[in-house]
């Protein structure tokens, strides 16, 4: 049963969430994920968290789809497909550090790699591989926003198809994402609180209207600058919660 302090929690990071990945396409996911955590098991907030940005994402992508690249959309599901295909003969359930500490961490390894081996998604290979590897860590690890944020911010993808494009490929990785958990979440007799997440929804979608504006005064490289912000702080938080988790159960 979720509390009415837990409720507004999660509906107030739901509208943040969503306003913020309007604008940048990521680091609101990150916020939802880590309240849902706070406030539930690992596989319902796992499932609720993928339906929520589910609907950010759709709306997001309706928003701005004219800017939507369809190959590298079309690659990225490739590469999500054979992702999935792993973890349903692995059929893994991370615990809460390992979602915390996995998501945290990438983007500091990604940072580290000699620039020449960065990840771009425009390059030959790149959205089947981005498309594999975030799926399998938005299962192993319970996300993978840091890690697409790699290949599209290292790309030379204007602002607006960088938000359009991430929006879309991720439709797919939600879907999956929401019926590993489900399925999870239902063998573990974990419930959802249905009432909360129509309003979460409609929230998303409210979010994710707000930021049009800001996103249109933005240029692509202060856009590509506080991305990168973005990405350390979301990171640094989701690391030290980690961390925190891992001393606390010893």
């Amino acid at each position: 049963m979720i509390s009415l302090f837990a409720g507004f929690s999660i509906a107030a990071a739901t509208f943040s969430g969503a306003f913020l990945s309007g604008i940048f396409g990521m680091a609101g996911g990150q916020i939802v994920l880590a309240v849902l955590l706070y406030f539930m098991p690992v596989s319902a907030a796992m499932t609720m968290f993928s339906a929520l940005m589910f609907s950010s994402g759709a709306w997001r992508a309706g928003l701005w789809r004219k800017h939507i690249d369809w190959g590298i959309s079309l690659r990225y599901v490739i590469g999500s497909v054979a992702g999935m295909g792993v973890m349903l003969m692995i059929l893994f359930v991370p615990s809460k550090p390992v979602v915390y500490l996995g998501p945290g961490l990438t983007p500091f390894i990604g940072d580290m790699l000699p620039k020449r081996w960065r990840p771009d998604v425009t390059k030959r290979g790149m959205a089947m591989l981005c498309g594999f590897i975030a799926m399998i860590l938005q299962i192993a690890v319970g996300g993978a926003g840091n890690v697409l944020d790699m290949f599209f911010q290292n790309s030379p993808l204007s602002r607006y198809a960088i938000v359009a494009t991430k929006a879309f490929t991720l439709l797919f990785s939600q879907v999956m994402r929401f019926l590993y958990f489900g399925l999870a979440a239902l063998e573990g007799g974990e419930n959802l609180p249905v009432e909360l997440f129509l309003v979460c929804v409609l929230l998303t979608f409210a979010g994710g209207s707000a930021a049009v504006s800001l996103l249109n005064r933005l240029t692509d490289d202060s856009f590509r600058k506080w991305t990168k912000w973005l990405i350390y702080g979301m990171s640094a938080i989701y690391v030290a919660r980690g961390l925190w988790l891992l001393v606390m159960d010893e």
